[in-house]
């Protein structure tokens, strides 16, 4: 089979997972916005599950990434996945006991004294997501790809079900911390939803540790675990530094999470871009793995590449020029103002997306020291940015350093991969991507349509005038060869 369409057909599998729970939680926001008058009870969600993305990182230790590589090298697959399962067990472990013990500690420190259970809950659950993360990639390694599916889908639907269950049969409008709290419940249950559907993975598991190779594991998978930190760092702190650097500066502590519940419901607006990188991902990774092999991979790689541009560069159009339609999923009006950094962030998930894509080159090398490089390069610049900045700006300085961030990795890693591993993008058409999506989103704003109607039907003629033009230059090739 074509390996090109080979990773197209699993990349929709996946992406059934990602899209379709992406796409439910994207129910969640009008409920949320709707639920919550007041959009400082929707940051204490939004900040505290920011948090939660840094945990998942630290705590799976690289060990999916590192898994993928080793089985493809030696020649014990299962001494190579129950090394990468007790590592991530043992490190859990030592977490969940020392966060349960701090955990008022912790609260303290996060400014809210009075819900140390918030900080439970979410120690608990980001546990238990993170063991579950070993046997979730021995399913991809093993192209089990629906079971796959399947399993994240129940544990999605679970986590739906709860929260409509609880806010809208349960919650009291009066009390809103008794709806972040019942939304962390509901969180906490579907993620056991996981190590219960993969029970005979945990049974099987035997505690024998090589040391040995666990040490080559983890010499391949720290630096990466670097990288993924810094990397989250660009991704979320800057919901949690918003917050904290407002209240720092003398406002309202009620202000500055309001602040953080607007710009994290219109976050959501250019998730879209996001949603179609998660899916891709699943797939793509142990896909460029098992392509180390082909002649034709440099060939495959920058056909990928073309493909992928022109789909992220959709997306971005699809939804910054729809953006009248999209912002209804933010039931209350309160939220719109933070509408303009919309176009900010979908183009600055674009450059992110490329830069996964290219990443590939030290992943495939083994010289995962770049990617940490890069990581730590961007957390720094969102740190020094977001501090300097919000203070005057507010989350307008949130979106324009992740713009600059994400453009900045991009090219540091294009320009560190041709030197270390040479791979010939089509510069020209990645430019002309680009370019023709930010030519198309600028004349739409510039021409001031009165009719809604009409407006919408200019700008998506504009947009399948940009598929054709894509589709034209990308016809299928004569198939290249495994």
């Amino acid at each position: 089979m074509n390996p090109l369409k080979k990773l197209l057909g699993q990349t929709a599998v996946y992406g059934l997972s990602s899209i379709v729970g992406r796409m439910l939680n994207y129910l969640l926001v009008p409920l949320y916005t709707g639920m919550f008058d007041n959009p400082s009870d929707y940051g204490v969600v939004s900040e505290l599950q920011a948090y939660v993305a840094f945990l998942i990182v630290v705590l799976t230790f690289g060990m999916e990434t590192s898994y993928f590589r080793f089985i493809k090298i030696k020649e014990d697959k299962d001494e190579v996945y129950k090394n990468s399962f007790l590592t991530v067990i043992v490190i859990n472990l030592a977490f969940f006991l020392i966060g349960i013990f701090f955990n008022q500690n912790i609260a303290n420190a996060l400014l809210y004294p009075k819900h140390n259970e918030y900080v439970v809950l979410l120690i608990t659950t980001v546990c238990i997501d993170a063991c579950a993360s070993l046997p979730l990639a021995k399913l991809r390694a093993e192209e089990k790809a629906m079971k796959f599916a399947g399993i994240q889908i129940a544990s999605i639907l679970v986590n739906i079900g709860l929260n409509l269950f609880f806010m809208l049969l349960m919650f009291n409008k009066e009390h809103p911390e008794q709806g972040v709290l019942y939304i962390f419940i509901a969180g906490l249950i579907s993620s056991l939803v996981k190590p219960a559907l993969l029970y005979k993975e945990f049974l099987q598991i035997r505690f024998r540790f090589y040391w040995p190779l666990a040490k080559e594991m983890l010499t391949y998978a720290i630096p990466l675990v670097l990288a993924g930190f810094a990397g989250i760092i660009n991704e979320t702190l800057d919901r949690a530094l918003l917050k904290r650097v407002l209240f720092n500066s003398g406002k309202d502590i009620s202000y500055a999470t309001a602040q953080v519940g607007i710009y994290s419901a219109v976050y959501k607006l250019a998730m879209l871009v996001s949603i179609l990188l998660q899916a891709y991902r699943y797939a793509a990774e142990p896909f460029f793995f098992s392509q180390v092999q082909n002649k034709d991979k440099n060939k495959i790689y920058s056909r990928l590449m073309n493909y992928f541009v022109a789909t992220v560069c959709l997306v971005f159009l699809v939804v910054s020029l729809n953006i009248d339609l999209f912002k209804h999923f933010i039931q209350n009006e309160s939220y719109w103002v933070g509408l303009g950094v919309v176009p900010i962030l979908l183009l600055a998930n674009v450059f992110l997306g490329i830069y996964y894509n290219q990443s590939i080159w030290y992943k495939l090398s083994g010289q995962t020291k770049f990617g940490a490089y890069i990581s730590f390069g961007g957390a720094f610049l969102t740190i020094v940015i977001n501090l300097t900045f919000i203070p005057t700006y507010g989350y307008w300085a949130c979106a324009w350093a992740t713009l600059i961030v994400y453009a900045a990795q991009m090219v540091a890693s294009y320009l560190l991969g041709q030197k270390y591993y040479p791979i010939k993008y089509n510069l020209r058409k990645f430019f002309f991507y680009l370019l023709l999506s930010l030519a198309i989103f600028f004349i739409c704003k510039g021409i001031a349509i009165e009719s809604q109607t009409l407006k919408i039907i200019v700008h998506n003629v504009l947009i399948v005038g940009f598929v054709g033009i894509a589709w034209v230059l990308e016809k299928p090739s004569p198939t290249i060869s495994k």
